[in-house]
């Protein structure tokens, strides 16, 4: 059957996401010392313990990753010492800062040419559970629709997740495969869902889990020649 939709996951797919992240919350940690100098330098295991009672009280913001960074940043804030209006204000502003941070990212070469490959043959859409923004990145034109974890409140690998992205994508599970980095949430959640998965594995890592992707890449820019034999495989 003719392929419809292909979805991409984002982080450590179209690019490698732990230099960004280790940067972005240094970043964050310097602006809080010149802004916020009530909180002082405050042990990473303390904003861990402050995640995790929120967490407790708010169980809904577990795949909100966003707001659940504004939310401890404000309790930190707030325990701190600052007024309940100046600590919201200051994670906001914090927050955003840490956002802009994370998104000063190099997308891996290969991505923006295959993209424009495949936006001329298929319907492409990004569902992620992360908070990295494709309007922020310069990669929104070459999809029809982004869909975060955080703007539903579902996150991979449930299913759900995958079955809006069909429906946002106008196709069905059998015209659509999903391109991603993870094991469970990529390739297991896509095939619930009754996609087909690519798992994408530059390392060459050995693939422990039991139920086998339907393709392995160890780049992006293989891309267009497999789904085009998928495509017109009777």
């Amino acid at each position: 059957m003719t392929l419809q939709l292909i979805t991409f996951d984002l982080d450590d797919t179209l690019w490698d996401t732990a230099p960004v992240i280790v940067s972005a919350e240094a970043i964050l940690r310097q602006w809080l010392a010149e802004h916020a100098p009530s909180l002082g330098a405050l042990p990473v295991d303390h904003l861990w313990a402050i995640r995790e009672r929120v967490l407790s009280s708010e169980p809904q913001l577990k795949h909100r990753i966003s707001a659940l960074r504004r939310r401890v940043l404000f309790h930190a804030l707030e325990e701190a010492g600052y007024t309940h209006e100046r600590a919201l204000e200051m994670a906001d502003q914090g927050f955003e800062v840490f956002l802009q941070a994370r998104h000063q990212l190099d997308i891996f070469p290969e991505v923006q040419p295959t993209l424009e490959i495949l936006a001329n043959h298929y319907a492409l859409g990004v569902v992620t559970n992360g908070n990295a923004d494709v309007r922020r990145l310069g990669l929104a034109d070459y999809f029809k629709f982004a869909l975060c974890a955080e703007d539903i409140g579902i996150a991979k690998p449930d299913a759900r997740l995958f079955h809006e992205a069909l429906k946002r994508g106008g196709a069905t599970a059998a015209t659509a495969v999903h391109i991603g980095d993870h094991p469970g949430d990529d390739i297991a959640g896509a095939q619930q869902a009754g996609l087909r998965a690519i798992w994408f594995n530059p390392a060459g890592k050995p693939w422990e889990a039991s139920q086998a992707p339907d393709a392995e890449i160890r780049c992006l820019s293989e891309l267009p020649a497999l789904l085009a034999r998928w495509s017109s495989a009777p």
